[in-house]
């Protein structure tokens, strides 16, 4: 009963924040979109409709990105709230694992990756089509008709105007210049008008412009006529002139079989038809490739022989080619002619460079059918790397959240962010050396997954095992031991179990002296080749010597004397080359010490 409560309390607090990321990740990766295409937008006179459909499809298609950054930030945020609320420490503390506690989880984020393997097949290849036909049919989309002041505006086909100023209340244009190049170039004419007015016709498909008080020049000369200074033109000066132009302004959709057709517009099955497909072209276009170059003729004789059945048909069959006597190269090249020798090595070579250049010249044509079926793969193996990569984000931010135990939105978002930024550029570096060729498709596709994965398997040991992985006091101190530079915070003793026999002291002090003394000039000893030093020499002497330094603090911090207790606090936690000396000045303070205390002590039985 108690689980099934645990069960329904850990769904309670994951999903809702998993809903509340993946519209936060999902709103920000469509900012993204509407950014990279908003040239493209804006100034077209899209209807509403039009455009929330375009972003509705791009909305699914950036659910790939959205949903395995989203399952970090949310599994961060729940596990560190449990852990900086001390829950996480009082379910441990009843006997709860965190394996036990994540499990309820577990299982949904698994149902939630085959959830993503289904979209991906099956949803997602029909909203990529979609959103691809809607985004080119909006390029198509002939521009809002908006005629600026001042500068030459071309959108409309065939068309340059001009236009010196308008009045935005009314309409009218004023000083209009029009080039009308829609016959081409040799046949432009030029409309000059003192103001005018354009309108799109009720059929939006055509412009009626009309024009007041102006002159039009038109070229006579006819098509293909030898150019001459003195070409025939005419000159049309009217009050008013009427001008039908096309212009489509309606917004046209392409049809969805074409992108229905690429790799972006296909299931699992489809992609591995298509690869079959092509790669079967792609073989037998290579062996006729290899039959045509084996059959060339060499010193006069053919790599292939023709055979025929007993029905009259043909087949190419390789064999070795077997001479009755061996050429004689030197007969052929010196025998006649010999001052031909040159002309002979000459034609050979430009032989075989035109063979090789007409061979990667048809190699190239394949390269297309090559692309082809990388793009398949890629595609095909995309379908299965966002399932895994939510697995791998809950198993890092999991374990993560509940290291760090820190909640709300500032420390899990952080952290988020960058690990979702390494696992993009990974991810897309991985893509392009995959598109390129320059790797296997599964190896650049699943890099990013490999490299992730041991770390979430190393977030989860440390988890489990109650690691402080990012505990920043611990790894100062680790540091601060390191380098010599933390303290021994020792203090006298009122009371105490063992006390310190000063010529039992002296004796230990004197003793990790003498090895102290070893370890420095083993340290300064480059006689031996670095590795053998570093490994076979250095390393066991200073453990021995470490461990006896250890010794000596235990022992002497029962002492009652405050002299002793801050020579000792003196002693560095480890020795390195800069502590050994430290190490045994603070030894020879310490003989003086001991040696001053016996000969008092002496003095003292002798009185």
């Amino acid at each position: 009963m108690i689980v099934k409560r645990l069960y329904r309390f850990m769904l309670r607090s994951f999903l809702p924040l998993l809903l509340m990321t993946f519209l936060i990740c999902l709103f920000i990766v469509l900012m993204q979109f509407l950014w990279r295409y908003i040239d493209e937008l804006v100034g077209k006179g899209l209807e509403i409709h039009v455009i929330g459909e375009l972003f509705f499809y791009a909305a699914l298609t950036m659910v790939p990105t959205a949903l395995p950054l989203s399952i970090l930030l949310a599994s961060l945020m729940v596990f560190g709230n449990l852990g900086e609320r001390f829950e996480l420490t009082a379910m441990k503390a009843s006997g709860l694992s965190l394996m036990k506690v994540m499990r309820p989880l577990i299982i949904f984020i698994f149902l939630l990756a085959v959830g993503a393997f289904f979209f991906q097949n099956y949803v997602l290849p029909v909203a990529q089509a979609k959103m691809y036909t809607l985004l080119f049919s909006v390029r198509q989309k002939s521009p809002e008709l908006e005629i600026p002041e001042g500068v030459f505006y071309d959108q409309i086909p065939g068309y340059n105007f001009y236009v010196q100023e308008k009045n935005r209340e009314t309409g009218t244009l004023y000083d209009m210049m029009i080039y009308d190049v829609s016959r081409g170039f040799d046949n432009a004419r030029i409309i000059l008008a003192d103001s005018g007015h354009l309108k799109l016709a009720d059929d939006k498909e055509h412009l009626f412009l009309q024009l007041h008080s102006g002159e039009q020049f038109e070229n006579l000369r006819q098509s293909g006529a030898a150019t001459s200074a003195n070409s025939p033109y005419r000159r049309e000066t009217f009050d008013l002139k009427e001008i039908l132009l096309k212009f489509d302004a309606n917004f046209n959709r392409m049809d969805e079989s074409g992108m229905r057709n690429q790799y972006v517009g296909k299931n699992i099955a489809q992609l591995q038809a298509t690869i079959d497909s092509v790669t079967k072209r792609v073989d037998s276009i290579g062996a006729d490739y290899a039959t045509e170059l084996q059959g060339r003729t060499y010193v006069g004789v053919p790599m292939v022989r023709r055979v025929y059945d007993d029905k009259g048909s043909h087949q190419e069959r390789v064999h070795d080619v077997k001479l009755a006597k061996p050429i004689d190269l030197d007969s052929l090249f010196y025998h006649d002619r010999p001052s031909m020798v040159q002309s002979y090595f000459t034609q050979a070579i430009s032989h075989a460079q035109r063979t090789k250049q007409e061979f990667e010249f048809r190699s190239y044509s394949m390269e297309a059918d090559r692309e082809t079926i990388r793009r398949h793969e890629i595609e095909k193996q995309k379908k299965f790397t966002l399932s895994f990569a939510c697995i791998i984000f809950f198993f890092i931010g999991a374990p993560l959240g509940a290291i760090i135990r820190k909640g709300g939105l500032g420390t899990p978002l952080v952290i988020s962010v960058l690990l979702f930024i390494v696992y993009y550029i990974i991810d897309n570096s991985g893509y392009k050396m995959a598109r390129d060729g320059k790797v296997e498709v599964w190896m650049g596709i699943w890099l990013s997954s490999a490299v992730l994965l041991p770390l979430g398997i190393f977030f989860t040991y440390k988890a489990m095992n109650d690691s402080a992985v990012f505990d920043v006091d611990a790894l100062k101190n680790r540091f601060r031991r390191l380098t010599g530079r933390m303290h021994r915070e020792l203090e006298v003793k009122e009371f105490t179990m063992q006390e310190v026999e000063p010529a039992t002291a002296l004796a230990m002090v004197e003793n990790l002296q003498y090895e102290c003394e070893q370890l420095q000039a083993a340290f300064h000893d480059r006689r031996l080749p670095q590795r053998i030093y570093y490994f076979f020499r250095r390393f066991p002497l200073r453990d021995s010597v470490q461990a006896t330094l250890n010794a000596v603090v235990d022992y002497l911090a029962n002492s009652r004397r405050k002299d002793v207790i801050d020579a000792v606090n003196m002693y560095p936690f480890q020795l390195t080359v800069r502590t050994v000396c430290k190490t045994m000045r603070v030894n020879q303070h310490l003989i003086k010490i001991f040696n001053r205390q016996i000969n008092d002590e002496s003095n003292l039985r002798k009185e």
